[in-house]
């Protein structure tokens, strides 16, 4: 059944400040309710036209005077925030409402006014890592998808996962809070229940690229001798080995590793434990990272049996490989 959306009223509501935002769109400040950079639409073709793209905060309009992208998009110099979140996904006005209309009260915190647009400072401008986010989900702890992943409630409460029945992108997922370094929670991921895909959702803008999961409350241990971080791929992985007693463990979210995931880990432990997917794509990263940071840090690797994943194994399982990892070698 297709969902009406009021085109109107989401114009209204929503502001083009923090659709810049949310796509990580740097802008500078050149007047109280004008801003100005290089333009971010796909549209653009020119190399040479710099700063030429504008936005009226107080109209909510934006416009990008370069014949180039005027052309590509026959004629049409700017519109409003429907047109650029069109342009931006590729996608269709009415897709374009769907999704504004979805993400409204979930990434946006229900209306909460922008903090990154103030005066001597860009637009969507987040530093090292993501900003803080205004709001909390509600979700509901203990569900049966969790406890299939053989994730105990105890342990899913402690990380605040459950499922989101509410408004918004997120409906209907199960929900992970991410954090920064310092603790301030910066998004939330959602899964799906069936594995439809896409199997993880991460809200628009939002580079996870920036955080490692779970990096604050690794580094947050009891007083005693400096623990090594164990580094998984995915959430339910990161979830399964802490409940296996190792709390300083984070996950990359992906397989690939980045150089600020890399900075985080190698300012915060003494040794890492890498400890991927034991499929190809998981082994071949952890060799290539292995390769690039052993002289730099002390590194074991954790060898999984072949195709598994450590959310697929079981507390001894994962014990038993841990206690068994090994120092890389070139060309193990």
């Amino acid at each position: 059944m297709s969902e009406w959306v009021d085109f109107r009223e989401l114009k209204q509501q929503v502001s083009i400040a923090q659709v810049l935002a949310s796509y990580g769109i740097q802008l500078q400040r050149v007047r109280k309710d004008y801003l100005r950079g290089r333009c971010p639409l796909p549209t653009h073709g020119s190399a040479q036209s710099r700063e030429s793209f504008g936005v009226e905060l107080r109209k909510n309009v934006w416009a990008c005077h370069s014949a180039s992208c005027c052309q590509a998009r026959r004629g049409r110099v700017g519109g409003n925030i429907l047109d650029l979140v069109a342009y931006l996904e590729g996608c269709s006005m009415r897709e374009a409402a769907l999704r504004l209309h979805a993400q409204r009260g979930v990434w946006w915190g229900g209306g909460v006014a922008d903090p990154l647009v103030s005066k001597g400072t860009k637009v969507g401008d987040r530093g090292e890592e993501p900003a803080e986010l205004s709001f909390r989900l509600r979700v509901s702890a203990g569900h049966r998808y969790v406890e299939q992943r053989g994730v105990h409630p105890e342990t899913a409460a402690r990380f605040g996962v459950g499922f989101y029945a509410g408004s918004g992108f997120l409906r209907n997922r199960i929900v992970f809070p991410i954090h920064d370094s310092r603790g301030r929670l910066v998004a939330y991921a959602g899964r799906s229940l069936d594995g439809a895909e896409p199997r993880y959702l991460f809200p628009p803008g939002f580079r996870k690229s920036q955080v490692l999961f779970n990096l604050h409350r690794a580094v947050d241990r009891v007083a005693g001798p400096p623990q090594p971080a164990i580094v998984v791929e995915g959430f339910f992985d990161c979830l399964k080995v802490h409940q296996a007693g190792y709390g300083s463990v984070v996950a990359l979210m992906g397989t690939s590793v980045s150089e600020a995931q890399e900075k985080l880990l190698l300012d915060r432990f003494p040794e890492l434990i890498l400890m991927l997917d034991g499929d190809e794509a998981g082994q071949r990263a952890s060799q290539q990272w292995a390769e690039r940071l052993r002289p730099r840090i002390s590194l074991c690797l954790a060898r999984l049996p072949p195709g598994r994943q450590p959310d697929q194994l079981s507390t001894d399982q994962i014990q038993q490989i841990l206690r068994g990892a090994h120092t890389a070698h070139p060309g193990e």
